[in-house]
């Protein structure tokens, strides 16, 4: 598990780094490929030790919230967790908001006037960065929230009653078949 956070926030901070990618980048044979369909942002980077091979598989997309505060919404699995169907890829909300709740069981509402998925969620703050929240990953709640990120064009967010941001989801259909094929695992429950 820890590996895996690591992992994803190198995901992150690579996303963050790379920014808009042309649709197929060719990287150098050490660093990760990326991708870009409509606002999101694919990365996949292999990990080999010489006995076995990781890849981590992420997808990005910014945001600003209500406030004007930067953000983005990511996605993230590697090869060494349990994949799709058993699990889905860890959703992570990172923006410069001191506003928002923090703690550990923080209740969140995701997806538009005809999509409603509830959560729970939990801060990331160490004090280090950027604060950021996570949904608590439980595959039949994560399995609903990627449908409904399939589903709207704009993911509305909101923690307990506040509601702080509205994520457009272009190219989220195909940033997430992308991570499929990538990190080897069926996208057909989500985004058939």
């Amino acid at each position: 598990m820890g590996n895996f956070r690591i992992a994803l926030l190198g995901a992150i901070g690579w996303l963050a780094v790379c920014g808009p990618a042309s649709a197929q980048t060719q990287p150098a044979p050490d660093m990760p490929a990326t991708s870009t369909f409509g606002r999101w942002t694919t990365m996949v980077d292999t990990l080999d030790t010489g006995q076995d091979a990781h890849k981590t598989c992420a997808a990005s997309t910014a945001f600003f919230d209500a406030n004007g505060n930067s953000g983005t919404l990511t996605l993230s699995i590697s090869t060494g967790d349990a994949l799709p169907p058993d699990a889905y890829p860890a959703i992570m909300l990172t923006v410069d908001n001191k506003q928002l709740p923090t703690g550990k069981k923080i209740a969140a509402t995701f997806g538009d006037p005809g999509v409603k998925v509830s959560a729970t969620v939990y801060s990331n703050d160490a004090g280090i960065g950027r604060p950021s929240w996570t949904v608590d990953n439980q595959a039949k709640t994560s399995l609903a929230l990627l449908r409904a990120m399939r589903q709207v064009v704009s993911l509305d967010v909101t923690f307990g009653k506040q509601a702080f941001a509205s994520i457009p989801m272009d190219g989220f259909t195909k940033a997430y078949r992308n991570l499929g094929t990538s990190c080897g695992f069926p996208t057909k429950d989500v985004a058939p």
